[in-house]
Formats: structure tokens, C-alpha cells, sequence
């Protein structure tokens, strides 16, 4: 057993705060005489008096300031630890270390976050910067806390929230050949320049919803890392490019571009937040999946809410 424990310390600093015995065993809840005990239990413990008797107020001797010292360094980490932990158990309290697979998103998570912030705010929150890693399979392992993802997987131990679903439409110059279509079909694009973001084509819903499953392959792809460069390249005929209907929006409204669907009926997407079951349930997940839901409704065009069918198995 340790010499000194926690009570030990709690019962020096009711002593030195008090400067009685009777007081310091009211304040913790503990008989005179069961104090006076447990402090000659410890100062047989250590070999060392702590205090000089029948002073008032009372008077500590080195060994009894050293362990007070030791008491005012510990005893408001351990306080603070057990209402950090009242809080996690409470749903008010825990961390979100998330990733995004979705370039674009950062349009409308940054507000969400400095909504979820204010609202929620003994919960630490981060971004993971870059998108070439594999997010879900490190969420599965609790590197990371919540992933928006549009290509859910079923992966064990994985829930998947649908926040919306959308139109990925194709973006075209306004002079552009296409543009006299109704709406674009695979074949369409076999002599077209893919403008995308920099990941690979099995993360994209133009080709896994659309080229891969007509056996088409487009001209050249080429990358941009953000949304408006990838517009600019785009409205000055440099390509073509699959965007989220929402992302479009401001540039459809300058009359900057022109959008088409891909196939007469579209490819509408979910996006999904996803999390690990066990924390599922969790309140401080299930506030951020409805801030983010809201502020999504609120500020994006085009968006739809996601039908609870659509949630993949995992």
C-alpha cells in the first residue's frame, strides 16, 4: 500500500484551511477522533510529524508543508479529471478528430464548426489536414473520431449519419458544345478533359456512378486542388468538371457556367458523417451531426434531405 493517499491530502488541507481538528473532520465528514487517527496513521507511514498539537491555529512542520505543497498540486488535477469525467459520462464532454473526403465541404463545415463551438464547448475539436490517407479504416481504429465521406464502405463497427444528398453535376464553359444537350451520357465525355481534385477515380461519382459503368474513359484527366480553380479552368474551356450542385450554385448565378445532369435522371450522392457505433449514441456526436445538418439546410442550394434507406449497411 502507499504511504500517502489522496484522503491524506484532502484531510492536510482541511486542517491547514480550518486551523482545527474539530472543524477539519466536519469538513470531511470524518469523527475528531477518526482524524486524529488517520494522521497518526500517516506519520507512522512516513516516520515524520506533520503538525505541532495543541497549536491554534495549527502549525505544520516541514514534512507536513511538503505534503500540502504535493496536496495543492495534485488535488486540483484530480478535481479537474473527475469533472472532465462526469462530463464524458454526461454526453457534455469528449473530442472529435475528423477527417473530410469531401474537397468542397469546407464551404459549409467551417461554419458548422464555429457553431458547434459555441455551443458545445468542453469538446475538443480538430481537422485533419489532407486526403491522402484512408479515413474510415482509421476511425475503425480510433485514430479518428468522425469522417464526411460520400463513399461509405461497410466497415465494422461503423455508423453512418446522412447529413444530405445532392446533385453531382457536369460544369461546362458557357460555349461549350455540350451545353445544347439536355443531359450529358457517358459516351459524351470520351473526348472531354476531366478536371477533379486529387484523388483517385474510384473516389469519384463521375466515373464510379457514370464512365466505369459504360465502360468509358474520358480524354485526360487533370487535377486542381480547389474548387475555384477548378471553376476557372472550367469557364475558360480548359475541361470539364463534376461538381456538387450546392459547390455550383454561385457560379451558375453569375452565369459563369453551365451545369448539366449526368443521365436524364441526375446522380444524387449522400453525404454521410460518419462515426464508430460506440459512440453512436454519444450527445456530443449527435449535436454536431444536427448542427452540421442544420447549418447545411440553411446556407446550401440544391441539397435534399438524405431518405433513412439509403444508409448503408456496416
Amino acid at each position: 500500500m502507499s504511504h500517502i493517499e489522496l484522503r491524506h491530502l484532502k484531510t492536510l488541507v482541511a486542517l491547514r484551511d480550518t486551523g482545527s481538528l474539530v472543524e477539519a473532520a466536519e469538513r470531511v465528514f470524518l469523527t475528531q477522533s477518526a482524524l486524529s487517527h488517520q494522521l497518526k496513521e500517516l506519520e507512522s507511514r512516513i516516520g515524520c510529524t506533520l503538525f505541532v498539537r495543541k497549536t491554534k491555529p495549527v502549525r505544520f512542520t516541514s514534512a507536513g508543508t511538503r505534503l500540502l505543497k504535493l496536496a495543492d498540486e495534485v488535488l486540483p488535477r484530480v478535481h479537474g479529471t473527475e469533472r472532465d469525467l462526469q462530463r464524458l459520462a454526461g454526453g457534455e464532454s469528449g473530442r472529435i478528430f475528423m477527417a473530410i473526403e469531401c474537397h468542397s465541404c469546407f464551404e459549409w463545415l467551417l461554419p458548422a464548426i464555429d457553431v458547434y463551438r459555441d455551443q458545445w464547448p468542453d469538446v475538443e475539436l480538430d481537422i485533419s489536414s489532407g486526403f491522402h490517407f484512408a479515413p474510415l479504416p482509421a476511425l475503425g481504429r480510433g485514430d479518428l473520431d468522425l469522417v464526411i465521406t460520400a463513399d461509405p464502405v461497410p466497415e465494422l463497427g461503423v455508423h453512418y449519419f446522412p447529413l444530405f444528398s445532392y446533385e453531382a453535376q457536369l460544369a461546362m464553359s458557357k460555349d461549350h458544345v455540350l451545353r445544347a444537350k439536355d443531359w450529358i451520357e457517358p459516351a459524351d465525355l470520351a473526348d472531354e478533359v476531366v478536371i477533379t481534385y486529387p484523388v483517385d477515380t474510384d473516389r469519384l461519382d463521375l466515373f464510379t456512378s457514370f464512365l466505369d459503368v459504360a465502360g468509358v474513359t474520358p480524354k485526360r484527366v487533370r487535377h486542381a486542388e480547389l474548387t475555384t480553380m477548378i471553376a476557372q479552368l472550367v469557364a475558360s474551356g480548359r475541361g470539364v468538371a463534376c461538381l456538387p450542385n450546392w459547390a455550383l450554385y454561385e457560379y451558375t448565378q453569375k452565369d459563369y457556367l453551365v451545369v448539366r445532369s449526368l443521365g436524364e435522371e441526375g446522380i444524387w450522392p449522400t453525404l454521410y458523417a460518419a462515426v464508430r457505433k460506440d459512440q453512436a449514441q454519444a450527445p456530443f456526436i449527435q449535436g454536431f451531426v444536427e448542427i452540421a445538418r442544420a447549418v447545411c439546410f440553411e446556407n446550401l442550394q440544391g441539397i435534399v434531405t438524405a431518405e433513412l434507406d439509403e444508409l448503408p449497411e456496416s
